[in-house]
């Protein structure tokens, strides 16, 4: 099946143009947060957009850009299921009991579907930063098994003071202000704004349309090693990696790019590598990686659409988006980084993500 059409909206601003600029250049948006007081905070930097309407009003402008650009008729929006992938309303904390509910990621998907159009089928993902990436899946499968001709799938996060609050005090937060993924001295993720959504098309509903990439192959697995670290030996994502690439029939040695989970802490970018290194075999050491949260950040449940975006646009601009903040090399982590600005002619990529729980999806992405 084929992506047809895409929004994005991050730290970097609405649209793919300013985001692209950033991820092939590896500049960071991170910066002081505004929206909330971080006084109190031991890290007090994100990546944020200016300014926002609100999760649930750029959801809908997000899905609606999509299927614009998808070209789709209300006639196909109304055959086409919403798979949204969000933590919830951030409000729905401090909301009164009897209206919680109206807080809820189910609540979002059914407001987002209404305002936009779309069919009566709706699911919302909450599985953090795996969310949107398994909701990619299903709609993959949802299409080959001819349940739907059309998926729209979207996902939010805006960055937000419990969510921040609960990273700051775990010390997941990188101490410096910058993510270094594998490179030696990294201390850690920064989270940043991500909207983003996509219409996931079949073959014949795609003649005719302007195909961004083709999603090949899928999988998501589980390996329950740990509630919030990764198997030391990489298992879960290897497994993930390597059903994805045999679902879509791409050797590891016809892999042009890897968009890596890469959040920048200690125990997850070496379990990472290590993964890669099983998945990819010999492979692993001569296909590039890197990791865009460097530059947009952790993201949560829209983390892994937003890397999904950003992996497709740089297929069509043929260039490797930048892993940045690289300081020097670790040796758990002994991967193909990309450093520096390159050209590159991108056939196929994997873009892979990771959650707590023990949760890993992988994507196989082949150009248009």
């Amino acid at each position: 099946m084929s992506l047809t059409g895409l929004a994005v909206a991050s730290a970097f601003g609405r649209g793919t143009a300013p985001l692209l600029s950033a991820v092939l250049s590896g500049r960071p948006a991170f910066g002081p947060v505004t929206r909330f007081d971080v006084g109190a905070r031991r890290v007090t930097v994100a990546a944020t957009m200016a300014d926002s309407p609100g999760l649930c009003d750029e959801l809908i402008g997000a899905v609606d850009e999509a299927c614009t650009d998808a070209g789709l008729t209300a006639p196909q929006r109304r055959d086409c299921p919403l798979l949204l992938a969000v933590h919830g309303d951030a409000a729905i904390g401090r909301a009164p009991a009897q209206e919680r509910a109206g807080h809820t990621g189910a609540a979002l998907a059914t407001t987002v579907a209404d305002k936009c159009g779309l069919g009566p089928q709706r699911r919302a993902y909450t599985s953090a930063c795996v969310a949107a990436s398994t909701a990619v899946a299903d709609a993959a499968a949802m299409i080959r098994h001819g349940r739907a001709e059309r998926v729209v799938v979207a996902a939010g996060y805006l960055v937000e003071p419990d969510q921040f609050a609960l990273f700051d005090a775990g010390r997941a937060l990188a101490a410096d202000g910058a993510v270094r993924p594998f490179s030696a001295g990294r201390t850690g993720l920064l989270l940043g704004d991500g909207i983003a959504a996509v219409v996931l098309s079949s073959a014949a509903s795609a003649a005719g349309t302007r195909i961004r990439c083709g999603i090949a192959g899928w999988a998501r697995t589980s390996d329950g090693y740990h509630v919030v670290q990764p198997s030391p030996e990489g298992t879960g994502m290897a497994r993930a990696a390597g059903t994805a690439l045999d679902r879509a029939g791409v050797a590891a040695d016809e892999l042009d790019y890897v968009n890596a989970h890469g959040s920048g802490t200690a125990q997850s970018d070496a379990a990472e590598a290590a993964a890669l290194r099983s998945a990819l075999g010999a492979a692993a050491g001569r296909v590039p990686v890197s990791s865009t949260k460097s530059v947009h950040g952790q993201a949560l449940e829209a983390s892994s659409l937003l890397e999904l975006i950003v992996t497709t646009l740089a297929m069509q601009a043929g260039q490797l988006p930048v892993n940045a903040g690289f300081l020097a090399p670790d040796e758990d982590c002994p991967l193909n980084l990309v450093l520096s600005p390159a050209k590159a002619n991108l056939r196929y990529a994997l873009s892979i993500n990771a959650a707590f729980g023990g949760a890993n999806t992988a994507l196989v992405l082949e150009a248009a």
